[in-house]
This record gives C-alpha cells, structure tokens and sequence, in this order.
C-alpha cells in the first residue's frame, strides 16, 4: 500500500478559478482538502510546484489551474506553454513518485473543429491556436508520466465568477440594445459546477474503491461536457430569455469571419460523453437546465447582498 492510500488528502489548484471555487466545495466530506490559490501555487514556477506536491504529499491532485486567456496566449506562447504544458506534466510527475493520483481538465481546442460529426476522445488531435496546442501538450506530459490520472476534456466553461461568457452577456445585455454574436460555431456551454460535481463523483468512487486496480483500469482521456450544444448565438439568446431581460437585447447572428480574434476557434467543439457515461456512469445535465440553475444561483446571491 502506497503513502497516499493511508490518506485523504486532496490537493486542488486554482481555489480561486471557476471550476476550482467549485471543487473546493463539491469535494467536501471526500478527505482533508487543500485549496491552493494562486499565492500558494503558480503553476509558472515550476520549482514551486514541486515544492508544494512534496510538502502536502497529497493521496490526489485535482487540477483545474490554466492558462485560459485564449487569444492572449497567442502573444504569450512561453508563459502558455509553461502553466498548461509543462507544469501539468510536473504535477503527474510528482504524484507518480508518492503513489498519487491526477485529475486534470483539457478543452475541445486540441481538436481543429472540422469533424462533421461528436468528437471521441481518440479521434485525431490537431488544435488549431496556441492555447490548444499548450493544453494537448500538457495532456500528452501527463500520460507520458506513467501517473494514475484522468484528463477531462471540458468545453465553453462558464459560472458565477472570473471572467466568461455568461457574465459577459449579462454585462453588455443590461448596457446595449443590440449585439451581435457569432452563430457559426457549435459546442457544449458547461457550467463549472457541473465540471466540479461530477468530477466529486467520480473520486467518491475511487475512494470507495480503494484499490490502485481502479485507477489501473480508468486512467486516460474522457470528455466531460454539458449534454447537447448549441451556437454562441443560441447560448446568448437564451442566457437572456432564461434571465427574463426586460426588454432584452435583439441578439443579431454574425459569422466566424465578421469576429475576427487573433486565436482560431474550432467550427465544431461537440464532443461524445459516451465514454464517461459507460465507465463512472455519469450523465451530465442539458446545457440549457444547467443555465437555469446557474442564473438561479446568480438571482439568489443578488437578493442576499
């Protein structure tokens, strides 16, 4: 038996981020968590994060630390490259050393979006911007590791807090009569919370099973998306109709090309959970259901200050 099967200790990056705010939270009751903000661990300093695994000696790290600022990235490619390709690749490498496990999350940007079709997780990887391509390397560090992990592959993150597309439209939703959002790309708007809950699911049964054979069986790529998809446009217009704006905004729909950024956005971010669903048994929410409680959580906490 490893040092890290006579403990509960469960490290989580990013304490701060969106999905990581939500972890901390939905990780409760599951072992001794300890939530690492970014004062305490950079993924930058790679030294650093060394440092901090061999200090807490953690029995599973769960990291949702990034680099996320995608169009950024194309004029910081170092800086992308060593908080989403390298440091991952450190973290599993330590976790390997103590007989840890390794949570990470990826994105449907290592894919090129071409696909008619739901991407599996073996289909052919091909990200067509920095930020994808420093998420794929950080994915192939952590296999190459030899680490007991899971990589989740997640799409279109939004919450309550940091900066997203939900709070974004509701910002220039209250501020303009008008706006205009691309229509041409299609992908799974998914909630952090969802990210955090079913990720608590699947190490509540780790746990349970207490068996290193567990982690043998299950380590690899999954995709963990909210069910269905949608446009940006679609996910706008009905961020707006499910908060009850009135009057609400005339959402006009725009192509890829009437928007352009400096990063390149996959066409077609749709993704299989099929995977998920077969080996933890989990079912994510419909992205719309999802919205609903997310807005609902976001009314109540307006109400209580």
């Amino acid at each position: 038996m490893s040092e890290s099967d006579m403990n509960r200790t469960i490290l989580v990056t990013g304490a701060n981020g969106q999905v990581g705010f939500e972890l901390v939270r939905t990780l409760q009751g599951l072992g001794n968590i300890v939530a690492a903000d970014r004062m305490m661990l950079d993924l930058a300093d790679l030294a650093k994060v060394r440092e901090v695994v061999r200090q807490v000696r953690p029995a599973l790290i769960v990291n949702p630390a990034a680099y996320t600022a995608v169009d950024k990235a194309e004029s910081e490619p170092e800086l992308a490259t060593r908080i989403n390709g390298e440091a991952p690749g450190v973290l599993a490498e330590e976790a390997a050393k103590i007989g840890a496990a390794l949570i990470h999350y990826s994105t449907d940007y290592v894919f090129n979006g071409d696909k008619d079709g739901v991407y599996l997780e073996d289909d052919p990887t091909d990200p067509q911007n920095v930020y994808g391509q420093t998420k794929l390397a950080g994915e192939r560090a952590i296999a190459a590791s030899g680490a007991h992990h899971l990589t989740f592959r997640t799409s279109w993150v939004y919450g309550a807090r940091g900066k997203n597309f939900l709070l974004t439209m509701l910002r220039l939703g209250a501020e303009r009569p008008e706006l205009k959002v691309v229509a041409d790309q299609i992908g799974a708007p998914t909630w952090s919370k969802t990210i955090a809950a079913m990720t608590a699911n699947v190490v509540a049964q780790a746990f349970a099973a207490n068996d290193p054979q567990w982690w043998n069986q299950r380590s690899g790529i999954y995709q963990l998306t909210a069910a269905d998809a949608t446009s940006w446009h679609g996910f706008a217009s009905a961020i707006f109709e499910c908060a009850k704006f009135d009057p609400a905004p005339n959402v006009l729909p725009i192509t890829t090309s009437d928007y352009p950024t400096p990063a390149r956005r996959p066409a077609n971010s749709r993704m299989s959970n099929e995977k998920l669903a077969r080996v933890f048994g989990l079912t994510a929410p419909h992205w719309r259901d999802a919205l609903q409680w997310c807005l609902a959580e976001l009314a109540g906490a307006a109400r209580a200050s």
